[in-house]
């Protein structure tokens, strides 16, 4: 099973996003792919899903509300296009320091976070514009992807009120 630590957009940001001008001809992501992974987790036997939930709730109990910032500028990556969200990176590091002994990390650090807009062969010439949101993370969650191609769905395994 595909996981991930996540965030999701509230409404407002979703709204901002949403407002992007799409040019045809680029394969844009529906908003219910808009998540903002603090850590992806990968492909991970749903075994472990017991001891991530543990190990997560251990971690973020009395975490407080996150500042988050989208933005200034949509970015072209990998032939993708994201926009960058700020904000995570104390968040990020506890996350990562509570699931490495359970699932470790695979891919480059430091982490940075994206909302990730357009998938596939994305020219890079799309990428740039400008889009500035801010908000407060309240709620962090454990999501399993059981996406099929075209067909987007998200499950919110486990979810972490931050409320300090």
């Amino acid at each position: 099973m595909r996981l991930s630590v996540a965030i999701w957009p509230p409404p407002e940001v979703v709204e901002v996003l949403g407002a992007l001008p799409r040019p045809p001809g680029i394969e844009w992501s529906a908003p219910a792919q808009w998540m903002i992974k603090v850590r992806p987790l990968g492909t991970v036997p749903e075994r472990v899903v017991p001891d991530l939930v543990e190990a997560l709730t251990d971690e973020l109990d009395g975490a407080p509300p996150t500042p988050c910032a989208l933005g200034p500028r949509t970015k072209a990556l990998g032939g993708w296009i994201g926009v960058p969200v700020t904000g995570l990176d104390d968040l990020g590091a506890a996350v990562f320091a509570a699931t490495a002994p359970i699932v470790p990390v695979t891919h480059p650090q430091p982490f940075r976070a994206f909302v990730w807009i357009a998938r596939g062969r994305v020219p890079a010439a799309a990428a740039g514009q400008e889009i500035s949101a801010m908000w407060m993370a309240n709620r962090i969650s454990l999501v399993a992807d059981r996406s099929s191609p075209g067909r987007p769905r998200f499950e919110n395994l486990a979810g972490f009120e931050l409320t300090a």
